[in-house]
């Protein structure tokens, strides 16, 4: 009796958020797949590369590109590098997340409605992990995709734009 009432483990190698949004899904989509797109709501710099050569702001990026990313609100010296890895120019888009994993976005219609989720998977489960990765970029990924959906509703954009400030949930 006791066991049918235990809670399941908890997958800490793994997250999903989801969004709603009401827009068209190809303006969520290119939110995600372009650097301007990704620039609008998430990031201050995105550079993108393909075969070496770096891609103009409105190129609809492809697996294999390669990226570089920096946030507003930290230095230069806090960049992510990784790869796009699936990009089907329609509702999917996923990318490899440093030591973080690999994240993968899906754009989808449910109950009438337009969602945005991201599932963020192959966390590590070592302490350090779990706190950064797991809750650091779970907390995160809330703020973004809030954010995410002000901008593409025509709301403002949310971000911390001051280095000099500090642990504000804005980022």
């Amino acid at each position: 009796m006791e066991e049918e009432n235990k809670p399941a483990a908890y997958d800490w190698s793994r997250f999903v958020k989801r969004v709603n949004i009401n827009t068209d899904p190809s303006k969520a989509y290119q939110s995600w797949a372009t650097r301007q797109g990704l620039e609008n709501w998430f990031l201050r710099k995105a550079i993108f590369t393909r075969d070496q050569l770096i891609l103009n702001p409105d190129v609809q990026l492809e697996a294999g590109d390669e990226y570089e990313w920096y946030w507003h609100g930290w230095p230069d010296e806090m960049v992510e590098r990784g790869q796009v890895l699936e990009a089907n120019g329609k509702d999917r888009f996923g990318f490899s997340f440093g030591k973080a994993g690999k994240v993968t976005v899906t754009i989808k219609k449910e109950q009438g409605q337009w969602l945005i989720e991201l599932l963020q998977e192959d966390i590590p489960l070592d302490d350090y992990s779990r706190y950064y990765f797991h809750l650091g970029c779970s907390t995160g990924w809330v703020f973004y995709m809030t954010n995410l959906k002000s901008v593409l509703e025509g709301g403002p954009d949310l971000r911390n734009r001051d280095v000099n400030l500090k642990n504000v949930i804005t980022s």
